[in-house]
């Protein structure tokens, strides 16, 4: 009893005190916030990096056994609409993005529709519905796991634009200097 008291007094004390700092609310599906979180840093930066890099650069790649920065690109663009669609995202194109567009402008285009598909999975996205299995590579997976694993998968591959950008003199976005008073 002594101890449910002093847990509401703490909640009365502390709660104007929460409304009057302005602190952020918890989100309704704290998981999936925090998941969508670290994919909307990724997404950010890899879509960055495709406009960054000029178009005679696509087709750079450091050592003839890796792909191109385009390659990747159109890669990381089959990959999202692959592991997204396995969590409720809209289906992949019928033919590789990877092997059939070459111009930065159609990568680019290809990865903001594969992103597109992504950010479908997330909307329709609960922490309920996260923890719905699915079969992923052979697997039974819950759904927000299996969108953990696209960012996880992005984050690998903008490692690789990064090198690529740093070997051409090119600042990554992650790099770059950030305005005062911005994170």
């Amino acid at each position: 009893m002594k101890t449910a008291c002093v847990l509401v007094a703490a909640l009365a004390i502390g709660a104007p005190a929460a409304a009057q700092t302005g602190a952020a609310q918890t989100p309704a599906n704290p998981l999936t916030a925090a998941t969508k979180s670290a994919y909307d840093l990724i997404k950010g930066n890899i879509t960055k990096s495709a406009e960054k890099v000029s178009e005679e650069h696509y087709s750079f790649k450091p050592s003839p056994d890796v792909r191109t920065f385009g390659q990747i690109v159109g890669h990381v663009a089959d990959a999202n609409y692959m592991i997204c669609s396995a969590a409720g995202g809209s289906a992949a194109p019928s033919e590789s993005i990877e092997k059939t567009k070459t111009t930065k402008a159609d990568l680019q285009k290809a990865l903001a529709d594969s992103f597109s598909a992504c950010d479908a999975a997330y909307a329709a996205m609960t922490d309920a519905k996260g923890v719905e299995i699915a079969k992923f590579f052979g697997r039974e997976q819950p759904k927000l796991a299996i969108l953990a694993f696209n960012t996880s998968h992005d984050f690998e591959h903008y490692g690789n634009l990064v090198t690529y950008m740093r070997i051409k003199g090119i600042v990554p976005p992650s790099s770059e200097p950030r305005a005062p008073g911005t994170k």
